[in-house]
């Protein structure tokens, strides 16, 4: 039987799992045999008191017990947990790790901002048609960060993580639905602020883009009912794209979002400052669209577990 191994990958606002076996067709060289993602909102709140609510806790601490015994029940020989930015940031992070461990029996690794990078990057390389041979820059925009890679030809030659996520500009600036121009003004201007200081730069010929809030863009674009990851892989996003959503989500109530083909419901609160990230990166780079990987953190990570 080949060899099966899955990865739980716990961000800011969801958890996402990818259960893989050797072998197969793909540039991987595993196969997808399920993948995932739980809207469970580990960050609610979190910065304003720089940790965990037990609430938010229970239910990632469950979440993460669920994913793994399907992985568990599925065969696998070996089960990765990580956990990106809302570990990294809160001061009650052992708690959750201690609760996993009680639930599931698994340890959970609070990777650095640099390794989430780079595992996005090696997804991107290997999945996307033209990124291997290309100069490029990635971005994995979450709930509480975004990381940058730049890239030529396969090599990583530069990759930055920065606090800029979909959950604190929503909670900061968005909350109120339909949003008014000038909330949406101040959102839109203090992402590209940070963007540029955090060393966000152009030109960039070739820019690929992954994570919940832009393969949701990609879906809604596609007025996608059922979420298909293979239509959503290699597509694009333009900068009208964008723009067109973006004054789509600022005009209507969070029941008019949820109603939205291709949204998932527990997404819509925070579209609108994921789809602002989108547009300023777009804007600052000079890029004039952006292709989109269905494929990210998780999947790179399964390609180390699957060839070390």
């Amino acid at each position: 039987m080949a060899e099966k191994k899955a990865v739980i990958d716990i961000g800011t606002n969801s958890i996402k799992f990818c259960l893989a076996e050797a072998g197969g067709k793909s540039s991987y060289g595993y196969t997808i045999l399920q993948d995932a993602n739980d809207i469970v909102r580990l960050g609610e709140g979190l910065k304003d008191t720089q940790r965990i609510g037990e609430e938010a806790l229970e239910r990632n601490a469950q979440s993460v017990a669920n994913f793994a015994r399907i992985a568990k029940e599925a065969g696998a020989d070996e089960i990765a947990v990580v956990g990106t930015m809302a570990l990294r940031i809160a001061k009650n992070t052992a708690d959750f790790q201690a609760r996993v461990w009680e639930l599931a029996g698994l340890e959970v690794r609070v990777i650095p901002g640099e390794e989430e990078a780079q595992l996005s990057y090696l997804a991107v390389v290997k999945g996307i048609e033209g990124a291997s041979g290309s100069k490029l820059m990635t971005m994995d925009t979450g709930g509480g960060s975004t990381e940058f890679v730049f890239g030529n030809a396969g090599k990583l030659e530069r990759k930055f993580s920065l606090n800029i996520g979909a959950v604190r500009f929503t909670e900061q600036y968005l909350s109120e639905m339909p949003v008014s121009p000038e909330h949406l003004e101040a959102a839109d201007k203090a992402i590209h602020d940070e963007l540029v200081q955090g060393g966000v730069e152009g030109p960039v010929p070739f820019l690929v883009g992954m994570g919940g809030t832009v393969t949701s863009m990609a879906a809604v674009k596609h007025k996608m009912v059922t979420y298909d990851p293979d239509v959503i892989q290699g597509s694009s996003l333009t900068e009208a794209d964008v723009a067109g959503q973006i004054a789509d989500y600022a005009a209507k109530t969070l029941d008019g979002r949820k109603a939205i083909a291709g949204l998932q419901p527990k997404r819509a609160d925070v579209i609108l400052a994921g789809a602002l990230i989108v547009k300023n990166v777009l804007k600052i780079t000079g890029a004039t669209q952006l292709i989109v990987s269905d494929r990210g953190l998780r999947h790179g990570l399964l390609y180390e577990l699957f060839h070390k």
